[in-house]
């Protein structure tokens, strides 16, 4: 069993055909399928249904998936190390984050790291908290902004975490209308009263304020569900309604007006890696990077402050 047999069994796990696999490997389909054979009778067990027009997964090709990925995960990470032994001039690192930081701190947190380290590649991941903690667990990244609690609940692994940053909600509506509060903040029944724009029900923040609305007794008038972090914003922007943010998200954005939240809602940003894997160098210095501009940020004051 070698790394390119593994490689050619998780394409075609994952694309649900030799054909497309073998292109997306630079491979020709009977070398492939030569390479998939051999390791079958290694392991003794056939790992695909091989039917015309459909390819899926054998109960011992389902056992095998998970640690096929691991596998070459590791292998992955062993050549990443092998590559940074020369002073960091070579490298990459995958990050993790959700839309709603992709959208505020992490450009920023990117810049000064590829300032200090042009020759390590980046790779961003924007997805929902928790999908992040799964890629974690996975291997599929190396480090992974969260903005949600539970995370040792959600992860099938142990993290390492380092709490970064605090930072309330606020109500945002558009620059070009009416101020929505003519007072220091507003209050959630002012709000419920508003034409509001609504994330996903898959968002850590959208269970948030739907919990924060039932404790009031409050239903809010959602007039537009489901959209990411940037649409939800553009949408604001142009007077479709208002939307409960992190703070961080409302920054540099002049068509925005933010106004804080009476009943405080806060969240907590932290940085996580696998316990059991010490991060690669490249990942180490992308960490600290992240754990300064944090610290830049928090003290700046306004509505983020550090976590403890």
């Amino acid at each position: 069993m070698n790394l390119e047999q593994l490689r050619g069994f998780v394409e075609i796990a994952r694309l649900g055909s030799f054909t497309r696999a073998a292109e997306e490997l630079h491979l020709a389909q009977p070398s492939l399928s030569r390479q998939i054979s051999t390791l079958e009778r290694e392991l003794g067990s056939e790992l695909f249904h091989r039917a015309r027009g459909n390819i899926s997964l054998t109960a011992a090709g389902d056992v095998l998936l998970p640690y096929a990925r691991r596998m070459l995960a590791d292998a992955a990470t062993v050549r990443r190390e092998m590559s940074e032994i020369a002073g960091l001039r070579r490298g990459r690192v995958r990050l993790g984050a959700p839309p709603s930081l992709c959208a505020s701190i992490v450009p920023e947190m990117m810049s000064a790291f590829r300032a200090a380290h042009p020759g390590i590649e980046l790779e961003i991941i924007e997805r929902g908290s928790r999908r992040l903690v799964a890629a974690l667990a996975e291997g599929g990244l190396d480090l992974a902004l969260l903005a949600f609690s539970d995370v040792a609940a959600a992860s099938p692994v142990s993290l390492t975490r380092t709490a970064l940053l605090e930072e309330d909600l606020v109500l945002v509506s558009s620059a070009a209308l009416a101020p929505v509060s003519h007072g220091r903040d507003i209050a959630l029944a002012a709000i419920a009263d508003l034409p509001l724009i609504a994330f996903p029900h898959s968002y850590e923040l959208r269970a948030a304020t739907d919990t924060a609305f039932a404790a009031a007794g409050l239903t809010p008038q959602v007039v537009v569900e489901g959209p990411e972090m940037d649409t939800v914003l553009r949408l604001v922007e142009r007077g479709v309604g208002v939307a409960v943010v992190p703070a961080m998200v409302a920054l540099g954005r002049p068509g925005l007006r933010a106004v804080p939240l009476a009943a405080r809602l806060t969240r907590t940003v932290s940085l996580a890696h696998r316990a059991d894997m010490a991060p690669t160098r490249a990942a180490a210095a992308l960490r600290d990077t992240i754990i300064a501009a944090a610290d830049a940020l928090a003290g700046s004051g306004g509505l983020v402050a550090k976590a403890v």
